[in-house]
């Protein structure tokens, strides 16, 4: 399969990417709960033990901590360990391990360490799930120094990012837009190794140009806000949606680069605004691009509320109607 484009649905590309990042090196083995004969909650490692063996894809108890505290044991003997949180609100007991060990252990040692883990996070929310099964707490293990924090939006990037992920000699936080997970395209595996692969966990990419508007989002949200620039360009706007990819570290500059160009920024994601990924981005663009500003900067994103019950979920993340409302107040100025 390596080598061949092929169109896949967004889990289905993250599976062939650890599929290929086990055929390819042994000492990466997958741990997490039910992720073995059932494939995962949401099947994205349908297929692995039976094609591995229970010794290199392991189901764990349903013990956080313990899977993330075996992680940083097994890294440190040399092993690559990708662990599964079956859901984003299921990680708060390995957060002590996640941010106290893991992301200190590589300065701890003066660089004489490395725990090359990756911790997969299905995250965000729109299936209509039950309480602390569509949380987006990204910005907690962004704000802590030493994770890598990533998020693909579509197949392609799914793939190439999982296996830089898990070829990347830092701690990687990859969470995966679980609302995204049957969205299809086209995937070329033979990307991944290339300079361009090696980039993409820290480059971001303008995915749709404008030049009136930059939308600066990543994830889940990248979706809505291709939708909202697709509405906004009928009205005769044109907007320019940026998916950041990574949300630790930040491309500054490619995104400073999209609001010099259209003199306006709206930061989109489905976390909650307040003190969220996007007031750093925010800070940031003030900073660098204020003499180019026609406008301040404005943040779209959830309530700084718990999250809701299913149905009204919508209400609560961000809309194609929120994102074009911001739009307007910006173009207002």
């Amino acid at each position: 399969m390596s080598g061949e484009t092929q169109r896949m649905t967004m889990g289905k590309a993250i599976n062939t990417g650890l599929r290929h990042a086990l055929e390819g090196d042994p000492k990466v083995l997958l741990m997490g709960e039910d992720i073995g004969a059932l494939g995962g909650v949401f099947r994205v490692t349908d297929g692995l033990q039976k094609d591995f063996g229970d010794d290199r894809v392991v189901d764990s108890p349903l013990a956080e901590s313990g899977i993330l505290g075996t992680a940083i044991g097994l890294a440190l003997r040399g092993y690559r360990p990708v662990c599964e949180i079956q859901f984003d609100g299921f990680i708060f007991p390995a957060y002590d391990q996640i941010t106290t060990q893991l992301a200190k252990i590589h300065n701890r040692s003066k660089g004489r360490l490395q725990v090359p883990v990756v911790i997969r996070v299905p995250s965000g929310g729109g299936i209509g799930a039950v309480e602390h099964h569509s949380e987006s707490p990204e910005a907690l293990f962004a704000h802590t120094p030493g994770l890598r924090v990533v998020a693909p939006s579509t197949p392609q990037d799914a793939y190439t990012m999982i296996r830089e992920a898990v070829a990347s000699p830092d701690p990687v936080l990859y969470f995966e837009p679980k609302a995204r997970y049957w969205d299809k395209g086209d995937v070329d595996t033979s990307v991944f190794g290339t300079d361009a692969s090696r980039a993409s966990l820290d480059a971001a990419q303008v995915v749709r140009p404008g030049s009136d508007v930059t939308l600066v989002t990543y994830g889940a949200a990248v979706h809505v806000s291709l939708k909202a620039a697709e509405a906004a360009a009928a009205e005769g706007t044109s907007v320019e949606v940026v998916d950041l990819r990574a949300v630790s570290p930040l491309d500054t500059a490619t995104v400073a680069a999209s609001v010099r160009r259209t003199g306006r920024c709206v930061v989109v994601h489905e976390a909650a605004t307040f003190l969220g990924p996007g007031a750093e981005v925010a800070a940031r663009v003030s900073e660098e691009c204020f003499y180019s500003l026609e406008a301040p900067v404005l943040r779209v994103g959830a309530f700084h509320a718990p999250y809701p019950v299913s149905k009204i979920e919508h209400d609560y993340l961000p809309s194609v109607d929120r994102i074009l409302e911001a739009v307007d107040r910006l173009l207002s100025h």
